[in-house]
């Protein structure tokens, strides 16, 4: 069999576009439009061209968009500073500190000072406890990306067995806690699992956010399971001196076992900015006393 490719541009495209009609609604209630604060502290090149796509879609979707480019020498305290201002800002519904900082500046302290209600990357430890009790709250947005895609492709997920590679705060950890919302029965596996390929060959769901260049091969994967392939990898291309990306498995041995699974590039990474806009516009009607909109 071939597996179904899964579309990740697609759907963030229509996600993107759901968001940015439920827009001018808000604006009438809240007269202002929604807003993203987005810091970058350094010239990293792939945090630039993040930033820049995120700018892009936010003022596309109709919210206001606010950039904070810092030299890579600011200090702890000037940025912490500037994240208090964010927090103070009423126009400012949602702020993200685009990661990896420098080396200097401890990124822990930097997420703990966004104030919960706007920490649209979910990764503040009051947004992690509640995800994790089930109460409702602000997701990462590479997790709840992949979820959206999962019910997509399979809709109830109910009692299916998925396995989860990768451990971090970021991914793994959230991504599992979603799925047991979801009610599945969840595995967390990681580079020191032992016989990680027998686990994986259980999986109805493989979700593989490890950080390893196609790590996952096609006979870990059982017959007709649906692949959720988070990692971003830059590798050798054939040609001297040029590089491609992979994900975190071996997509063209995968794809001859799966039922479904997604390509890198064009499945899971559309989805994150996606769902950044989407916590946006969540965060920005709980701010203005609002229900937040349904079917997001």
């Amino acid at each position: 069999m071939t597996a179904n490719i899964i579309d990740g541009k697609a759907f963030a495209s229509g996600l993107r576009g759901r968001i940015g009609a439920l827009v001018p609604a808000f604006v009438a209630r809240a007269g202002r439009a929604p807003g993203l604060a987005v810091v970058l502290v350094g010239d990293d090149p792939a945090s630039q061209v993040y930033v820049r796509s995120k700018h892009k879609a936010t003022v596309e979707a109709g919210m206001q968009s606010f950039e904070h480019r810092l030299p890579a020498d600011t200090s702890a305290q000037a940025l912490l500073a500037l994240v208090a201002d964010l927090n103070a800002d009423t126009c400012v519904d949602g702020i993200l500190v685009q990661l990896p900082l420098p080396p200097h500046i401890d990124d822990k302290a930097v997420l703990a000072a966004i104030d919960p209600a706007k920490d649209v990357d979910g990764f503040h430890v009051v947004n992690a406890g509640k995800l994790a009790v089930g109460e409702q709250a602000l997701v990462p947005c590479t997790p709840l990306g992949s979820l959206m895609l999962l019910k997509d492709v399979l809709g109830d997920l109910a009692g299916l067995h998925a396995v989860v590679i990768g451990r971090s705060n970021i991914v793994g950890k959230p991504m599992a806690q979603l799925l047991l919302q979801q009610s599945c029965t969840v595995t967390i596996a990681h580079s020191r699992t032992r016989d990680l390929p027998a686990i994986v060959r259980l999986a109805d769901i493989v979700v593989a956010a490890v950080g390893r260049a196609e790590m996952v091969r096609g006979d870990w994967i059982k017959q007709g399971a649906t692949v959720i392939d988070v990692g971003i990898n830059r590798v050798p291309a054939n040609e001297p001196g040029q590089t491609r990306l992979v994900g975190d498995v071996a997509y063209d041995e995968c794809t001859q076992v799966a039922g479904a699974i997604t390509p890198v590039p064009g499945g899971v990474g559309p989805m994150t900015i996606a769902c950044l806009l989407r916590n946006t516009l969540v965060a920005a009607h709980h701010r203005a006393g609002l229900a937040a909109p349904v079917g997001l």
